[in-house]
C-alpha cells in the first residue's frame, strides 16, 4: 500500500501543521500504517518557533497530488558500459527485459533491451544461424557499451507525470531514464506504469475545501478529512471517514482520537498539539472554544508538561503566552507576508475573495503600516482575480480585531457593523475569530 499523507491547507497555520504531525503519529502507533506529515505551504513565525522549541522537525513539503515518476521507478541493478554483454543478459532476465548501462559518476548512458540486443546480434552473427558458436560468445563477451540503446529520454523523479504524458505517447520506447536534480541515475520506469500512475492516498485535516487543499488533489485518492470548518468537501469517487465537528480546533479532534485508542502521545507531540489548540482559540478565550476543547486542553498539558521535557515548567496559559507572542507582530514582517501566511480564499455567488488574518499584541505597528498593507492587499487581490480582500489584524491582548480592505469593494460591505477609522480601517470589538465572527458577517451580507 503506498505511504499516507496528512496534510492541512495552503498558506498553513499551527493548527494545520500540529494536527498533520499529531494525527500521522496516531495513524502510525494505531494501524501500523507507513504515514507521512506533510504540509501544503510555507510555515508561518509562530509555527516555526513551536517546532524548534519542541525539536520536531517540519512535514514534508507537498507542492501538489499529482503522481510523480518517481512513484513509477524501480532501481534496477546496473552495469558500466566496459562490463561484458553477458552481465547485461543476466540483468535483463531478472528485470523483464532491461539492463541499465550507468557510468562511473551515476549518469546514463544507455539501455540493453530485448531490442537492442536482437540488433547487435544480427549485426554481429547476420541471418545465418549455422555459423561459428564461438562468434556469438565473442560478442557476449564485448562491452555492453555495443549493444546499448542510447538516446532514451530522460525524466526528473520530482517532475509531474501529467507534464509529459504527451512526449511519452511519442516515444517508441517503452522504457526510460529517471534521474535525480543532479542527473545521476534513480531507476527505470516504464510506459505502462506511467499511463496508470498510482495516485497519492490523502487525509485532509483543519480543512474540507477543494480550493484550500493542495495543488490537484482531484488527481489525488481522499482517504479522510478531519476538520473543524464549514462544510464545502471535495467529491470522492468511494465513501470516506469525514468528521467536520464543532470544535475549537483540529488538534481537540486529534487528542479526543488519541485517547480513543488508548494512547498517550509523547511530550513533544502533546506539546504540538496543545500548541495547534491554544493558538486556534486564542488560550481557549475564542468564541469558537467548547467545553472539549477545555478538556483537550487539560489532557495534553497532562502528557506535555512532565518532569524531564522542555515544557516541564509550563502551564497552559504561560506556555499559550508564548506561542501567541511568536506569532504577534507586523512591523518584523514583509507585507506580503502578513497577507499570505494566514490567507483563505472563500466564494459566494459571483463573488471570489480572500480572508488574511494576522495577530498582534498591539495597534501601534499597524496603524504606521496601513498604508503599505493596503497596497499590497490591493495587489494580492489584482493577482488572484478577486473581487475584494480583507485583512483582519487580530489583537490577542485585547480581543477585537481591525480590518482593512481593499480599495475596492462591493457596496453592500459599507454595512458591515464596524466604524472606520482614522486609519482606513475598521474596528472589529471582540471579534478575534475569522470563521464564527466575520466571515458568517460578510457572507450574510453578499449573499443578499
Amino acid at each position: 500500500m503506498p505511504a499516507l499523507y496528512v496534510i492541512g491547507h495552503v498558506n498553513p497555520d499551527m493548527d494545520s501543521i500540529a494536527s498533520a504531525i499529531g494525527y500521522a503519529w496516531l495513524i502510525k502507533q494505531r494501524d501500523e500504517t507507513d504515514t507521512i506529515a506533510a504540509r501544503a505551504g510555507a510555515l508561518n513565525p509562530q509555527t516555526s518557533w513551536v517546532l524548534n522549541h519542541l525539536g520536531i522537525d517540519a512535514p514534508t513539503l507537498l507542492s501538489d497530488a499529482s503522481p510523480r515518476f518517481e512513484s513509477v521507478t524501480r532501481r534496477f541493478d546496473t552495469l558500466t558500459p566496459d562490463q561484458p554483454l553477458r552481465e547485461a543478459w543476466i540483468v535483463a532476465s531478472r528485470t523483464g527485459g532491461v539492463a541499465p548501462v550507468v557510468n562511473e559518476d551515476g549518469s546514463p548512458y544507455g539501455l540493453v533491451t530485448g531490442w537492442s540486443l536482437f540488433n547487435y546480434l544480427s549485426e554481429g552473427v547476420g541471418p545465418n544461424l549455422k555459423r561459428d558458436e564461438s562468434q556469438i560468445t565473442e560478442l557476449l563477451d564485448a562491452p555492453c557499451k555495443n549493444a546499448c540503446q542510447t538516446g532514451v529520454p530522460v525524466f526528473r523523479a520530482n517532475a509531474r507525470i501529467r507534464d509529459s504524458l504527451n512526449r511519452i505517447l511519442r516515444e517508441e520506447s517503452t522504457d526510460f531514464w529517471v534521474v535525480d536534480e543532479f542527473q545521476k541515475y534513480v531507476g527505470i520506469c516504464r510506459q505502462r506504469d506511467m499511463l496508470n500512475p498510482p495516485r497519492l492516498r490523502i487525509i485532509m485535516v483543519d480543512h474540507n475545501e477543494a480550493r484550500q487543499a493542495i495543488g490537484s488533489i482531484e488527481e489525488a485518492e481522499l482517504v479522510e478529512i478531519l476538520d473543524h470548518h464549514r462544510l464545502d468537501n471535495p467529491t470522492t469517487k468511494t465513501p470516506i471517514r469525514v468528521t467536520v465537528d464543532v470544535v475549537g480546533s483540529t488538534c481537540t479532534l486529534v487528542s479526543e482520537r488519541i485517547e480513543e485508542s488508548g494512547l498517550s502521545a509523547p511530550a513533544e507531540i502533546a506539546g504540538l498539539l496543545l500548541a495547534g489548540l491554544l493558538s486556534d482559540t486564542l488560550i481557549l478565550t475564542s468564541p469558537t472554544t467548547t467545553p472539549r476543547d477545555h478538556k483537550a486542553a487539560a489532557r495534553l498539558a497532562r502528557w506535555a508538561f512532565r518532569s524531564g521535557t522542555v515544557l516541564k515548567n509550563e502551564t497552559i496559559e504561560s506556555y499559550g503566552d508564548k506561542i501567541l507572542a511568536a506569532g504577534a507582530g507586523l512591523k518584523t514582517r514583509k507585507p506580503e507576508e502578513i497577507i499570505q501566511n494566514d490567507m483563505k480564499e472563500y466564494h459566494s455567488g459571483d463573488w471570489k475573495f480572500s480572508v488574511s488574518q494576522a495577530e498582534v499584541t498591539k495597534y501601534l505597528e499597524l496603524e504606521e503600516i496601513a498604508g503599505d498593507l493596503r497596497k499590497i492587499l490591493d495587489e494580492h487581490a489584482h493577482r488572484n482575480g478577486y473581487d475584494f480582500a480583507v485583512l483582519m489584524v487580530t489583537n490577542v491582548v485585547g480581543g477585537s480585531s481591525r480590518l482593512l480592505l481593499t480599495s475596492k469593494f462591493p457596496e453592500i460591505l459599507n454595512e458591515l457593523p464596524y466604524p472606520p477609522m482614522p486609519d482606513n480601517t475598521r474596528k472589529a470589538e471582540g471579534v478575534v475569530s475569522r470563521k464564527k465572527q466575520l466571515l458568517p458577517v460578510v457572507l450574510g451580507l453578499l449573499e443578499v
